[in-house]
């Protein structure tokens, strides 16, 4: 009966948060200087100008936001389930930063000169995964050291940011005027530069790695327990690392490959909804996915349309909105001990 219970609960949490995304999507799809809804597009009130908008950019902008919203809040999500602690995030530990000085080397040096013009943007992508699988691959090198301690996690975060910036600060310095506004615009996050066929890439190399974190839902419930009890049970803390490490670097990587620096998301959602539908990753993990997308929508809405005609970089109200509950978290958390 408790099973039961608590399925029908999950369903509603999950449907509630479909319908969020659906609202979402439509006060999205209106937002900006022109207002074209759905409703235009279903009753062909259109004219050919407004239907190349919709299609050429209104569409993929909307398509691009839930995804990389998903993948960045489901990454968190797994990342804090993975270290036991609600503060572990892509961007705070690091992750993020590294996948983003990949990316600015790709931008400043002629690394994409050897490739095809139509796989500029694949090879923009495949260095950022690595650029984030290297950044998770040396957090949890750190980890071991530290024996998991969470201060030293963070501590190893913020070297790893600290060294990123001053790595992007000489790029910055020997790129030219050109490549010094690509990456300028480029690091405060935006989702205003992809195509659909550079979209579509990127849904297919993040996919597998959204499926792979969705995977290990009930795995990182018996690692709760504890690294004993999960031995005991079977559970193989190595491999579901594997999963977590490389899944977080796909949907990182393409994030920033795709939308550049878009802080905090994979800080909040998991950690609201933790404190809603509590702590289980059976329902956590695709609830921050919807979460994420809902959350990234509304605010590149925002972003539209507060400064209209003009467009605030997005991840710049990401991080007006993550940082004050960044300290709040701190502070709540140093209250309760849990910090």
């Amino acid at each position: 009966m408790n099973r039961l219970l608590a399925l029908k609960s999950a369903q509603r949490a999950l449907l509630l948060l479909f319908i969020a995304l659906f609202v979402a999507v439509l006060l999205a799809s209106q937002a900006g200087t022109l207002a074209l809804g759905p409703w235009q597009l279903i009753t062909g009130n259109m004219s050919s100008y407004d239907w190349q908008i919709w299609s050429a950019v209104r569409l993929p902008r909307l398509l691009l936001a839930m995804l990389v919203g998903s993948g960045l809040a489901l990454a968190g999500a797994a990342m804090q389930g993975l270290f036991r602690n609600p503060l572990a995030d892509p961007g705070l530990l690091g992750i993020s930063s590294g996948a983003s000085l990949a990316v600015g080397l790709w931008i400043v040096f002629p690394l994409a000169a050897f490739l095809p013009d139509q796989w500029t943007w694949q090879g923009q992508m495949l260095i950022a995964c690595v650029g984030g699988w290297l950044t998770c691959w040396l957090i949890f090198r750190l980890g071991q050291n530290g024996h998991g301690n969470m201060l030293w996690l963070l501590l190893a975060g913020l070297a790893i940011n600290t060294l990123a910036g001053a790595f992007n600060g000489l790029l910055s310095y020997v790129a030219d005027d050109q490549q010094l506004r690509q990456m300028s615009l480029w690091g405060m996050g935006g989702l205003g530069f992809v195509r659909g066929s550079e979209l579509a890439v990127g849904a297919l190399v993040m996919l597998p790695g959204l499926v792979l974190l969705l995977s290990v839902r009930k795995q990182l419930d018996v690692l709760q327990l504890g690294d004993l009890a999960a031995a005991d049970s079977g559970l193989d803390a190595k491999k579901l690392r594997r999963k977590v490490v490389l899944g977080t670097a796909l949907a990182v990587g393409v994030s920033v490959a795709l939308a550049g620096i878009i802080g905090f998301l994979g800080l909040m959602i998991p950690h609201m909804l933790r404190m809603i539908l509590g702590p289980g990753h059976r329902l956590l993990l695709p609830a921050s996915a919807l979460g994420g997308a809902i959350l990234l929508l509304l605010a590149d809405s925002l972003a539209r349309t507060l400064a209209a005609p003009a467009e605030i970089p997005v991840g710049l109200l990401t991080s007006l909105l993550g940082g004050p509950y960044f300290l709040w978290m701190l502070a709540r958390g140093r209250n309760r001990g849990d910090v």
